[in-house]
């Protein structure tokens, strides 16, 4: 009896971690609201910091020795170290929720562009109202970041995506940028996406890794996997690169430069404002239409339900946070 009674609150509690990991993966599939905000409502931020930067080189060592049975108990410990469990159930509910909203999106965008470019822009600006209220911009360094951060974001937006392209290197760089948001509590690693022009062309390549797998299920050809699912590996690859360069580099800034990077990182969202709008006539080109009263409209009012989440999930933050 005992030992079922033990075991409830300890499966109860791997629910509501894979909750949480869902509430965060839904977050991270859409520009504007952090998954590490909600991380950080859901009070688990603390313990997601120690666990992502607890990946080191030498403790994965210390994990592949494992296979010999005289290194199995260091590898056990290492694993325990990085919070392997932890990381496993989170990441779970991530990923169910990431598949599952950037399907939606996927649809949303090329059907509804207006709509849901307006949702992503009041999620990005009412994200910048709210972390500009947090950050200081009473010294000149201070400035230079924040006018630095928001001129790099507002040419990006204009220009970068399609410079870029979509070759693997730039699926490998962008997942490692992306993964680097990960620890920050106000930026959106789907924002840097579409800052960097990627938002679209990911969330369609993992719709078809997706579909692609459950045809493959069903007895579909294994080769259709090939091209989608070189895409997710190289994004994956290089968001495991981030977790050991990037991710430490942005906490090191913050740690050592805290208000620069701060105003660097607002204004990075504020400058992101661009994009949604150039997306937005981008569509509009590719099905012939062009901004109308009608569409401002609908921008606008979708814009404005963004914002209005975003400023519920910043109430409930300042509740939770002493």
């Amino acid at each position: 009896m005992s030992t079922h009674t033990d075991e409830r609150p300890a499966l109860l509690s791997w629910l509501v971690l894979y909750l949480k990991g869902v509430c965060m993966g839904a977050a991270d599939a859409v520009p504007g609201v952090s998954g590490g905000t909600i991380a950080l409502v859901t009070g688990i931020y603390e313990r997601l910091i120690s666990a992502v930067t607890a990946i080191t080189p030498e403790r994965i060592r210390r994990v592949l020795t494992g296979i010999s049975p005289k290194h199995r108990n260091d590898a056990v410990t290492a694993l325990r170290e990085i919070d392997v469990g932890f990381l496993i159930v989170l990441g779970a509910g991530i990923a169910t929720a990431i598949i599952t909203v950037t399907r939606v999106l996927t649809v949303a965008i090329d059907q509804q562009p207006v709509p849901t470019f307006g949702f992503f822009f009041g999620l990005i600006a009412a994200s910048a109202v709210v972390l500009y209220a947090q950050v200081s911009l009473d010294s000149p360094r201070q400035l230079v970041a924040a006018a630095a951060g928001f001129t790099v974001a507002f040419v990006a937006s204009g220009t970068v995506g399609s410079a870029l392209g979509n070759s693997l290197p730039v699926t490998v760089v962008t997942g490692a940028i992306a993964v680097s948001a990960m620890i920050l509590p106000g930026i959106s690693g789907s924002l840097l996406l579409l800052l960097l022009g990627q938002y679209e062309y990911m969330t369609t390549a993992l719709s078809q890794f997706v579909d692609t797998l459950i045809d493959v299920a069903r007895g579909g050809p294994v080769s259709a996997l090939v091209e989608p699912g070189t895409i997710v590996v190289a994004f994956i690859a290089g968001a495991l690169v981030g977790l050991f360069t990037i991710a430490h580099i942005v906490r090191w800034a913050l740690e050592h430069y805290r208000r620069e990077t701060l105003a660097f990182l607002v204004s990075l969202i504020a400058g992101a404002l661009r994009a949604p709008v150039v997306k937005t006539s981008e569509k509009l080109a590719e099905l012939g239409q062009t901004w109308s009263v009608e569409l401002f409209g609908i921008f606008a009012l979708a814009a404005l339900g963004g914002a209005i989440l975003v400023l519920l999930v910043d109430r409930y933050t300042m509740v939770i946070e002493p």
